[in-house]
């Protein structure tokens, strides 16, 4: 009877740790579910290069999703078109430990269109497969492959999938032919296998037990922290196009030949151009009565189809059809102003995105496409998808970039103009006349210039009774009654928008006995603190630099004096300057602010010390003034 017993209690024992399987939550190090939300158990991909126009990618990835906040990366997500194929889709859910919940069928993947609210062309679709479970935590799982029919890029590697995910562990392998030649750039310190496997050469890169990154403020991503792979092929073939992409040259030759024979117009729009330039005296004027054309006459549309997704439509379609993506709308304005006789070249940029990596030419750093059109003594850069922007402005999404310029002889990386703070200025004159139980009716004129017209300009686009609402909304002082708003755009070829505002206000002091406490900085004041971050690991900085000032009238009740008005604060850091300067004249507070910010990319042992100078502009925005009684 021990015996069996004994016998009884290994088969128990055994059928539970079977049961308990490889991804069993508890086997997690601790040191991976800190500040996770998520964890990566196990990820692999393998590319295999068969030639320069094929190859195939397989994948699978098996994530612990540890809380509800983690459920955003219960999901797969595959992008495919008409030049790859995904097959042998298999997914798995499993509980907390291990064990195997449900198999999902391939009933179960959705396939959807890709096709965008501003797009009416495009190829790519989509292969979905949503995760539910009821209990935390869970785990998933799931593989593909992909068959590469046409190849101009490679999937990349990174290890760290996003902020709160940690990873345990996670491979890449590319195997090519001997003679096969590609490039691949690597995060620092991340170490390259290279075998040899028959004929075969294979790379490969892995990461294990990398801990979550907690999500930082006003970071600029993970890339600085993890360890990641960006690979790219020198020759390729792609929809019938053969090219290389060893260096920006060859790779704006390849982008030149796409285009070759696109810049043809009809004859009736010639005619169209000659006659809208014929009095212009200069190439400036003829460069702003072309771009207005341009803006009045057509409109962005996606197409992404194909070769097409990187092949202007010809110009000459254009013409017909009044609309196009933002290569089409680029090389359309580039035919105009070649029929006015000023020549211009088209612009691969990354909107939004790093600048170009000058040593290390790929596709996938850009996005977008403007134009630039080069005179003697000045150059000016195009967005041409607007209806809306400024000659010459093109965002500061788009300033100070390294971009890619399409000449006949290659590609020439330069760069954007950039937008210091000093451009993105604000400027405003604000008039308070306070009333004796604290209310007040307030006059504000502001001028914004470059990235703080863009910010300020959607609201221009909105109907008024919108407009009311936002202004209500974002407004420092609770307004009581909006008499009065405008915006003005002076001259459309400048960044630069007017706003005035009148409005009354509900209480702005504060009253104790016979004495009065006013915030002199009624308009524009920091109102929060970043909190400082101990062992921070990522980079920071401001979407951009800027400046501003502003300039304050407080006009006080009659029979009321100033007691006591604080004192003139200065302060200068490497990440900004602030000013504030208080005197008072004929019974009114004269209130002066100056604040620039800088917009460089600062390390993260730096960040303590900039959340020191915010809250040094905090407290200074909040400095009260005394008023006083005198009736």
């Amino acid at each position: 009877m021990k015996h069996l017993l004994t016998l009884s209690l290994l088969i128990s024992s055994a059928t539970q740790v079977f049961s308990q399987g490889i991804y069993d939550v508890a086997k997690i190090p601790a040191t991976l579910t800190k500040d996770a939300i998520a964890v990566v158990r196990n990820e692999t991909q393998y590319l295999d290069i068969k030639s320069p126009s094929a190859a195939q990618y397989d994948y699978k990835v098996a994530i612990t999703i540890l809380n509800k906040a983690g459920d955003e990366f219960a999901e797969m997500n595959e992008v495919y078109d008409k030049f790859m194929s995904i097959s042998n889709i298999k997914a798995t859910l499993y509980d907390a430990s291990g064990k195997k919940v449900k198999e999902y069928k391939s009933a179960d993947v959705k396939d959807f269109s890709m096709i965008s609210d501003f797009s009416i062309f495009e190829d790519n679709r989509l292969k979905s497969l949503k995760f539910v479970s009821l209990a935390y935590p869970y785990t998933i799982e799931y593989s593909f492959s992909k068959d590469f029919k046409g190849l101009l890029y490679f999937p990349s590697w990174e290890n760290l999938k996003s902020f709160g995910v940690s990873t345990e562990k996670s491979t890449y392998t590319i195997q090519k032919n001997k003679g096969y030649q590609l490039r691949y750039l690597t995060s620092t310190n991340l170490k390259t296998d290279s075998t040899l496997v028959g004929d075969k050469i294979q790379y490969s890169w892995k990461s294990e037990h990398t801990p979550a990154v907690v999500s930082e403020p006003l970071s600029t991503g993970l890339e600085n922290v993890s360890s990641w792979v960006k690979v790219s092929p020198n020759q390729f073939e792609y929809d019938g196009s053969k090219g290389d992409f060893s260096n920006w040259k060859s790779f704006g030759n390849w982008m030149y030949a796409l285009n070759e024979g696109g810049n043809k117009l009809p004859e009736a729009t010639k005619v169209l151009v000659q006659n809208l330039v014929k009095d212009a005296k200069t190439p400036q004027e003829k460069i702003k009565i072309l771009y207005s054309h341009l803006q009045q006459n057509t409109r962005y549309v996606s197409v992404q189809l194909g070769i097409g997704g990187f092949r202007p439509i010809l110009a000459e379609k254009v013409a017909q059809v009044n609309y196009g993506d933002c290569k089409a709308l680029s090389n359309y304005m580039k035919a105009l102003l070649n029929e006015a006789g000023i020549p211009a070249n088209l612009i691969v940029i990354g909107n939004g995105m790093p600048s170009l990596n000058p040593d290390y030419a790929s596709m996938g750093q850009a996005n977008h496409m403007i134009l630039c059109v080069p005179l003697k003594n000045d150059t000016t850069f195009l967005e041409c998808t607007s209806q809306y922007d400024p000659m010459g402005f093109i965002g500061y999404s788009n300033a100070n970039r390294k971009v890619l310029m399409i000449t006949e002889q290659g590609g020439k990386v330069i760069s954007t103009p950039a937008l210091m703070p000093k451009d993105n200025y604000q400027r405003r004159k604000t008039t308070i006349n306070l009333a004796e139980n604290g209310t007040a009716e307030l006059a504000l004129k502001s001028t914004y210039g470059n990235a703080q017209f863009e910010e300020k300009f959607g609201i221009t686009l909105l109907e008024p009774i919108d407009q009311r609402k936002r202004i209500i909304e974002n407004a420092s002082v609770p307004i009581a009654e909006l008499t009065n708003y405008k915006y003005v755009q002076a001259d459309k070829a400048l960044p630069v928008i007017t706003e005035e505002i009148n409005c009354k206000t509900n209480q702005l002091f504060t009253k104790s006995g016979d004495k009065v406490f006013l915030t002199v900085n009624q308009i524009n004041r920091r109102e929060n603190v970043p909190l400082k971050v101990e062992n921070r690991k990522t980079n920071f900085a401001v979407p951009f630099g800027y400046d501003d000032e502003d300039e304050l009238a407080i006009t006080l009740p009659k029979g009321y004096a100033v007691e006591f008005l604080p004192k003139d604060i200065a302060v200068t850091t490497e990440f900004g300057t602030y000013t504030a300067k208080f005197t008072t004249k004929d019974n009114t507070i004269i209130y002066t602010r100056k604040q620039v910010m800088n917009s460089k990319n600062y390390p993260p042992e730096k960040y303590n010390d900039f959340v020191d100078f915010y809250k040094k502009v905090y407290l200074a925005d909040k400095q009260k003034a005394i008023l006083t009684k005198t009736l």
